[in-house]
């Protein structure tokens, strides 16, 4: 019987944060969070690209964008949506999860997912302030483990893989955009 497991080994991989805009004093600290983790983990300052959106909703977008570039070996969602008077935080947080689930899926590029669902602003401060709850780290640490086990569950060919220059978590290709050209290519 064979066991698989992920590691924690950032030192080969890109990653990709795409972090929300909204509740900016509590997505800062999941950011730092995360960015930590991955230092923890190897994942060189340099192989870590940021990009904000407005909010939690557009977060699905944004990683579906980052995981199809095919520069990425997991990308990792920051958020904190935090209940109001209305449904609307209920529907946010649904369709959140749903999207950034969904684009692992699609792609097969790891999404670590460090959305606060809070009741209270002190909820959200307290898991993204303090490090030991840290969710962006958790998120960020769980996309590296997942990157990692994604490629050692790869089948193996003579050459193929790492010693080929293979990125674990990547797939070998992507599909471009519905409609649009290449870049570089004639219409």
């Amino acid at each position: 019987m064979r066991e698989y497991r992920g590691t924690l080994d950032g030192q080969p991989l890109r990653v990709a944060i795409a972090v929300s805009r909204y509740n900016e004093t509590i997505t800062r600290g999941l950011l730092d969070g995360a960015r930590a983790a991955l230092a923890e983990c190897g994942v060189q300052p340099d192989a870590i690209d940021v990009a904000h959106v407005p909010g939690a909703l557009e977060l699905p977008v944004v990683t579906r964008a980052l995981a199809l570039s095919g520069r990425y070996d997991a990308v990792v969602a920051l958020g904190a949506v935090i209940r109001g008077e209305t449904d609307h935080y209920t529907y946010v947080c649904a369709e959140t999860a749903r999207g950034c689930s969904q684009v692992a899926l699609e792609t097969g590029v790891p999404v670590g997912f460090g959305v606060l669902t809070c009741e209270t602003l002190a909820q959200a401060r307290d898991r993204a302030s303090t490090p030991a709850k840290n969710k962006g780290g958790e998120a960020a640490r769980s996309a590296v483990e997942t990157a990692n086990l994604l490629a050692s569950l790869r089948p193996s060919r003579a050459g193929a893989g790492r010693k080929a220059g293979r990125q674990p978590g990547r797939a070998p290709t992507r599909p471009t955009v519905r409609g649009a050209a290449p870049r570089g290519a004639a219409r």
